[in-house]
């Protein structure tokens, strides 16, 4: 089995050993280690499920001598996820801000909060040598 085990650790050496093997001989290895594969995959998916099923077991007999309801779990985990839910909602939500500035281009109003990175009318305008200032809303300057 070492000897197995080395050969494939190497993909340089199991090429080697590959080529002097004839094509239908390296079919014949190919389906073997195919049906290798598939009964190991059977063997682990059952012994997973046992695992699974004993879990199952050890739940409903810790149900049992709590004397709870498996529906208790569910009205619990539907409550927890509704709040989850919920609280999610409120943190993701902000308010929107109000402009600050306000600025009149070709009869086209545009508004900025003062957040952020300021458009591009406004940059334009205070490139020109224009101060925030000038372009301040009042009543969004009275606080």
């Amino acid at each position: 089995m070492s000897t197995f085990r080395d050969l494939l650790s190497s993909k340089t050496t199991l090429k080697a050993d590959a080529r002097k093997l004839a094509i239908d001989e390296l079919e014949k290895l190919i389906k073997a280690l195919n049906e290798v594969l598939a009964a190991e995959k059977a063997k682990a998916a059952k012994k997973e499920e046992a695992a699974r099923e004993a879990n199952i077991r050890k739940i409903n007999k810790l149900l049992a001598e709590t004397g709870l309801d498996p529906e208790d779990l569910k009205k619990r985990k539907a409550g927890k996820r509704k709040a989850a839910t919920k609280a999610r909602g409120k943190a993701g939500k902000r308010a929107k801000v109000k402009p600050k500035y306000r600025l009149v281009v070709d009869g086209k109003e545009h508004l900025w909060s003062g957040r952020g990175r300021a458009p591009k009318v406004f940059q334009a305008h205070f490139d020109a040598g224009n101060s925030k200032e000038s372009c301040l809303i009042e009543s969004a300057g009275k606080r």
